[in-house]
């Protein structure tokens, strides 16, 4: 039976005996009487002497009546004492009577039935309401009573496996999860050794990483029961909810033990105390208090695995955070370019992908893309495809999801003056010519296009040559001066400048400051760092910074920045007008094709090597 049925069956009962009830009613109400009221008549047309004749029919059943006015009158039920004396008195044989089947037209066995019901169902009315309520009040007890249960969801043999073969990208990563599987599947490998169990396991990393993917892996190789839930499923408006569900989840889990619990987003309920403007009794802390004693407490003799995930460690509370609690701690960081081909591979798996597709040549491209960012790229290149008509998903369907996600889809429709698009024309020209003619660029030009996207005017498509963890000063300076060829182009040729280069002027200047400020590579300033930050590694913005500096300090430093930006555009400068025939090439042919690959960007180049680093 359906649980929406089932919840409501006492209700629709009720409602129909109380229909049947009132047309039960209704019935008797309107029902004519029969016995009383027609024997009644027939002796009062006898005492008046309008009856003829009466008779009893051949077949016993009814009484057959003739008045004198020769009108009949047939009467089939039961008569009463008195209606038989004055039927004798009139001259109905004994015999006759005999004769006349009393019971066969008396009262229905389903009118008896309803004369029943009619008294009864009152009773069932008032003894279904009683029910009714006290149901109710009894699935309220239990819903306040369960109030503070655990939430956590179990993962049956019934749901999707995901397992190792699925998870690409993280290897050292995936090494440790292994090991905790290992130690599940066989823990006398590790206890004849001395080892004990690791009471959890954190995940740490940027969003889109695969924190929750290798969570699911874990529970599809285990073959252990495993609870899955939302930090924030913790919390609550009524303080002692959140400890409550946490004593039943463990408490859940330790039934089942050897068993993992999976929580995510544990900075929900695992932000450091004290920091915020609560006391120490509110929810939150209740619920991390409670958590802290259940992992790590007096009664810790249980084969418990704990595996968390958070994109914010530098909240989590120091006490949550100690071996002990959490013994290791694993950082799911962004693919690096062998990762992110492995993670295309899998997201490519059982795809019509053509076999020409270069997926190393797409990992290339795509520098800082999560495992979530690589299977949207492949699904809209899946999209772009299907969009196009086509069979397969080729490489042009790839390049093209590359450059939706990062800029957005091409703005084909946007109108632009033909003086407008003559200047983004030059500008990117600029930026692509200067990058290759940069010693220590590191960079190589994929595509250059003045069709717009996104805020853009046009783009100039680069990917680095080699994705090195730390970036050289003369690196830096070369990412400047190509930043800063945009403005300079525009310089050279149409002798103003425009707008149009504030996002370039924006990151060339961040880079600066950043050389000068934290990288200690001014050589006025020396290798000093400034500024006290609170910074998110993953996340690679400042979320708080304190001035430890004085004024004429900060003064020496917005010098040196200025001095390395006038330095790098004078560089960009020159260049562009050594090379001006080429330079006015690569932004006339843009005028004319609107979009130049990298194969005909190196041939209107000529072909020209890049120069050996300085």
């Amino acid at each position: 039976m359906p649980k929406s049925l089932r919840n409501n069956l006492i209700p629709i009962i009720l409602i129909t005996l109380v229909v049947a009830y009132a047309v039960m009613a209704f019935a008797r109400t309107s029902t004519p009487r029969t016995e009383e009221s027609s024997y009644n008549a027939l002796v009062t047309e006898i005492n008046a002497g309008n009856i003829k004749t009466i008779s009893v029919t051949s077949d016993g059943s009814s009484l057959h009546v003739t008045r004198k006015d020769g009108s009949t009158l047939t009467l089939n039920k039961e008569p009463n004492i008195d209606t038989i004396r004055l039927l004798l008195d009139y001259g109905v044989t004994q015999e006759a009577l005999k004769t006349f089947d009393y019971r066969v037209e008396g009262v229905p066995f389903l009118a008896q039935i309803s004369s029943i019901l009619i008294y009864l169902l009152p009773i069932l009315l008032i003894g279904g309401f009683f029910l009714f309520t006290m149901r109710r009040a009894q699935n309220g007890a239990d819903q306040a009573f369960s109030f503070g249960r655990s939430r956590a969801r179990r993962i049956t043999s019934e749901t999707p496996v995901v397992t190792f073969e699925d998870v690409a990208g993280c290897d050292e990563s995936k090494a440790e999860l292994v090991e905790v599987v290992e130690f599940l599947k066989n823990p006398e490998k590790f206890i004849q050794l001395g080892a004990r169990i690791p009471k959890g396991v954190l995940l740490v990393g940027p969003p889109g990483s695969g924190k929750t993917l290798l969570a699911k892996a874990v529970a599809g190789e285990a073959g252990v029961p495993f609870f899955s839930l939302s930090g924030s499923e913790f919390v609550e408006l009524f303080v002692g909810v959140g400890a409550s569900r946490v004593r039943d989840l463990f408490e859940q889990a330790k039934k089942t033990a050897p068993c993992i619990v999976f929580i995510d987003e544990i900075d929900a309920v695992g932000r450091q105390r004290g920091a915020g403007l609560g006391g120490g009794n509110d929810e939150r802390e209740q619920t991390l208090n409670q958590m802290l004693v259940e992992m790590d407490g007096f009664n810790t003799d249980t084969n418990v695995i704990v595996i968390a995930a958070t994109n914010r460690p530098d909240i989590l509370d120091p006490a949550l955070m100690r071996p002990g609690r959490f013994d290791r701690r694993i950082v799911v960081d962004a693919p690096d370019l062998v990762g992110r081909e492995a993670i295309l591979r899998v997201h490519t798996r059982g795809k019509p992908v053509s076999t020409e597709v270069d997926l190393k040549a797409i990992a290339k491209q795509t520098p800082g893309f999560t495992g979530a960012d690589i299977e949207n790229l492949v699904n809209e290149a899946a999209i772009l495809t299907a969009r196009g008509g086509k069979k397969e998903i080729g490489q042009v369907e790839l390049q093209e999801a590359i450059e939706k996600i990062a800029l957005g889809p091409e703005r084909k429709s946007r109108l632009i003056t033909p003086h407008d698009k003559e200047i983004v024309a030059y500008h990117e020209a600029g930026h692509a010519v200067a990058a290759v003619l940069t010693p220590s660029s590191g960079v190589t030009v994929q595509k250059v296009t003045i069709i717009p996207r996104g805020p853009t005017g046009g783009t100039t498509w680069m990917a680095p040559d080699s994705e090195d963890t730390m970036m050289s000063k003369k690196m830096m300076e070369a990412n400047i001066v190509t930043l800063l060829a945009g403005r300079a182009a525009e310089e050279i040729v149409f002798g103003d400048i425009t707008s149009g280069a504030v996002s370039d002027l924006d990151r060339a200047s961040t880079l600066a400051r950043a050389m000068v400020r934290q990288y200690g590579m001014s050589e006025v300033i020396g290798p000093v760092s400034f500024g006290e930050r609170s910074e998110m590694v993953f996340l690679g913005r400042e979320l708080a910074e304190g001035k430890n500096y004085s004024e004429k300090v900060a003064e020496t430093i917005d010098g040196e920045v200025s001095k390395i930006i006038k330095g790098s555009y004078e560089r960009s400068r020159q260049i562009l007008i050594d090379n001006r025939d080429r330079f006015i090439l690569v932004a006339k042919t843009l005028l004319e094709k609107e979009t130049l690959d990298s194969a005909e960007f190196r041939s209107i180049m000529g072909g020209l090597a890049l120069p050996a680093a300085a």
